[in-house]
C-alpha cells in the first residue's frame, strides 16, 4: 500500500517539512474524528493543476459514531470542482462548511460495495446522497500545505447532549489551532499503540488547571484510581490526583504524556493537550486510558524474555564446561586420531556455545549473525599455524536471524573456516586468503566461503565425501536447514550454500 510520504512526492510540490507536519497530523487526528463524530480525509493540491485537483492522502474513521465513507479513498485523485468546499477553502484561504453531496467517486466505490455485498462485518455500507462537509485549511510557515474535511451526517433537528456539545466545540478549537499551524505540535511525542482516544476518556481543563468537563470514561479511569467524589469545578491536585502533566502542558504549551500509577497496580496513561487562541493557553484537553492490563502483560513478557535469556545464559555455561572438558582430554592423548577427534568435537561444541552466549544477551529468539560470524572467524584464525598463515576476510551480512537458522548455520559456518584453514594451504607459501561472503533477502539467505589455496580434487563429489566434517556440513545445509550446497574448484575452493526462508523461518518448517 502507497504510504502518504510516497503520494506526496509522486503527486505534489509539498516540502520535507511541510509533508513532516502532515506526518504529524496523521499520527494524532484520531482525535479529531472522534470529537467531530466525522470521518476525516487529507487531501492536498496535485502538482501543475493550480489546485483544479486535489489528492487524499490519508483518511481516519471516528470511533465515536458510524463511518460514512465504507471504502478507502487513500490514493484517489479528485477534482476539486466536485466539491465545492474544497474549491472554496482551497481559493480563500478560509475554512468552509455545508451539506453537499459526496464527489462522484466516492459515491460510485460505495455503490460498487454495496451491490458486492455485506463485507467483513457483514453490513452493507451507507450511501448518503449529502453529507456535512467541512474543510479546514491545514498551514505550515504560514501557507496552506493541505485540507482537513470533515465528512460527517447532516444534522436534523434533535438536541444535542452535553458531551456531543462539549466535544464539538473542541474540535473547533482543535480546528482552528490546525487552521493557524500550531496544531500538532512541532516534535510531539506520542505513544504509540497505547495513545488514548477520546473514547477512554476525555477531562477539559480551563486555563487554571480547574476541570470543566469529564466523560464517563474518565470518570471510571478515576474511579481505579480511588476517585470517588464530583470533579467539575475542582483540580486535579483536589480529588488526589497527580496533575504534574496538566500543570507542564498549561505552563508551557506543549503536550505532555505521562504515566500515572496507584496501588494496587493501576496505571493511567495521561496525554494532555494544550488549547491555544491566538497564542495564549485557555485550557487543556486530557485524555486519559486505563492500561493497567497492558502494563502486565509488559511485565510478564519482560520476565519471560529474562526467564529465556537465563536458558540460554546456562547451556552456553554448559556447553562451555563440555568444551573444556573435550579440550583437557584431547591434551592428555599422545597425537593421531584420537586427539583429532576430540579436538574437532571441542570446536563444534564451542560454535553452538557462541550462539547461546549472544540469545543471553539479546532479548527475544533473532540473533544479530554478524556477531556470530565475528566469534566463528576469530576461532578458526587461533587455529592458524605459523607454518602457512591465513587471512579471513567478511563482506556482507545475514542480519537478525531465527535461533532455530542460526545454530546449524553457525556449525556449518566454523567447519567450513576450519576447513579452509587446515587443509586449503597445505605446502603453500606465503599467506593463504578465504572470504566469507554473506547475503540476505525476505526468502533466502546465501553463505558463500573461498580460498585461494589448491583447490579439490578433481573427482570430488560432495554427495560421496568421506570427510566427517564436510559430511556434518552437508547433513545440516540439507536436512536441518532445507537448502542447498555446492563445491567446487575456482581458483582455490568455493563452496555456495543457500537457504531458503518463509515468513522469517525456514522453508520446510513448521
Amino acid at each position: 500500500m502507497t504510504s502518504p510520504a510516497e503520494l506526496a512526492a509522486g503527486l505534489t510540490d509539498l516540502s520535507g517539512e511541510a509533508l513532516d507536519h502532515l506526518q504529524r497530523l496523521l499520527a494524532v487526528w484520531g482525535v479529531l474524528a472522534d470529537l467531530s463524530f466525522s470521518d476525516l480525509l487529507l487531501v492536498t493540491p496535485v502538482r501543475d493543476t493550480a489546485g483544479a485537483k486535489v489528492v487524499i492522502l490519508g483518511q481516519m474513521r471516528p470511533t465515536t459514531a458510524p463511518t460514512l465513507l465504507g471504502v478507502d479513498m487513500v490514493g484517489q485523485v479528485l477534482e476539486a470542482a466536485d466539491w465545492p468546499p474544497v474549491a472554496e477553502a482551497l481559493s480563500s484561504g478560509a475554512a468552509c462548511a455545508r451539506p453537499v453531496a459526496l464527489p462522484a467517486a466516492a459515491q460510485a466505490a460505495l455503490m460498487a460495495r454495496a451491490t458486492a455485498g455485506p463485507g467483513d462485518t457483514g453490513e452493507l455500507p451507507a450511501v448518503p446522497e449529502v453529507a456535512a462537509v467541512e474543510c479546514v485549511p491545514v498551514r505550515h510557515g504560514g501557507k496552506i500545505v493541505a485540507l482537513l474535511v470533515r465528512i460527517g451526517a447532516v444534522e436534523g433537528h434533535r438536541r444535542s447532549g452535553r458531551l456531543e456539545r462539549v466535544y464539538r466545540s473542541l474540535f473547533d478549537r482543535l480546528a482552528a489551532m490546525v487552521a493557524n499551524g500550531v496544531y500538532p505540535f512541532a516534535g510531539e511525542d506520542t505513544a504509540g499503540a497505547d495513545t488514548p482516544r477520546v473514547g477512554d476518556g476525555l477531562l477539559l481543563v480551563d486555563a487554571e488547571g480547574r476541570i470543566t468537563f469529564a466523560s464517563p470514561n474518565a470518570m471510571n479511569a478515576l474511579h481505579r484510581m480511588g476517585v470517588g467524589a464530583a470533579v467539575e469545578g475542582r483540580r486535579l491536585a483536589d480529588i488526589g490526583v497527580e496533575e504534574m502533566a496538566v500543570d507542564r502542558a498549561l505552563a508551557t504549551g506543549h503536550p505532555v504524556i505521562e504515566e500515572v500509577e496507584r496501588r494496587p497496580d493501576v496505571v493511567v496513561l495521561v496525554h494532555c493537550t494544550p488549547l491555544l487562541t491566538d497564542g495564549t493557553v485557555t485550557g487543556a484537553m486530557v485524555l486519559l486510558r486505563d492500561v493497567t492490563d497492558l502494563r502486565r502483560r509488559d511485565r510478564l513478557l519482560l520476565s519471560k524474555d529474562a526467564a529465556i535469556r537465563e536458558v540460554h545464559h546456562r547451556v552456553k555455561n554448559n556447553l562451555q564446561t563440555i568444551s573444556s572438558l573435550l579440550s583437557l582430554q584431547a591434551r592428555r592423548l599422545e597425537p593421531g586420531r584420537g586427539r583429532e577427534a576430540l579436538r574437532e568435537a571441542e570446536r563444534r561444541v564451542r560454535s553452538i556455545a557462541v550462539v547461546h552466549e549472544i540469545l543471553s544477551r539479546e532479548p527475544g529468539e533473532q540473533v544479530p549473525f554478524d556477531e556470530i560470524v565475528t566469534a566463528l572467524v576469530r576461532m578458526a584464525e587461533d587455529s592458524v599455524v605459523a607454518a602457512h598463515p591465513v587471512e579471513i576476510r567478511v563482506t556482507g551480512d545475514l542480519g537478525d536471524v531465527p535461533a532455530g537458522i542460526a545454530t546449524p548455520l553457525a556449525v556449518v559456518l566454523a567447519e567450513l573456516l576450519q576447513n579452509a584453514v587446515e587443509h586449503a594451504f597445505v605446502g603453500a607459501e606465503g599467506v593463504g586468503h578465504v572470504e566469507v561472503v554473506l547475503a540476505a533477502t525476505p526468502r533466502r539467505l546465501t553463505v558463500q566461503v573461498r580460498d585461494d589455496g589448491r583447490g579439490l580434487p578433481e573427482d570430488f563429489d560432495i554427495e560421496r565425501t568421506t570427510s566427517l566434517g564436510l559430511s556434518i556440513v552437508r547433513d545440516l545445509v540439507t536436512s536441518q536447514l532445507g537448502g542447498t550446497i555446492a563445491m567446487e574448484a575456482r581458483h582455490g575452493t568455493l563452496v555456495a550454500i543457500e537457504v531458503p526462508i518463509r515468513d522469517g523461518h525456514l522453508a520446510n518448517g513448521p
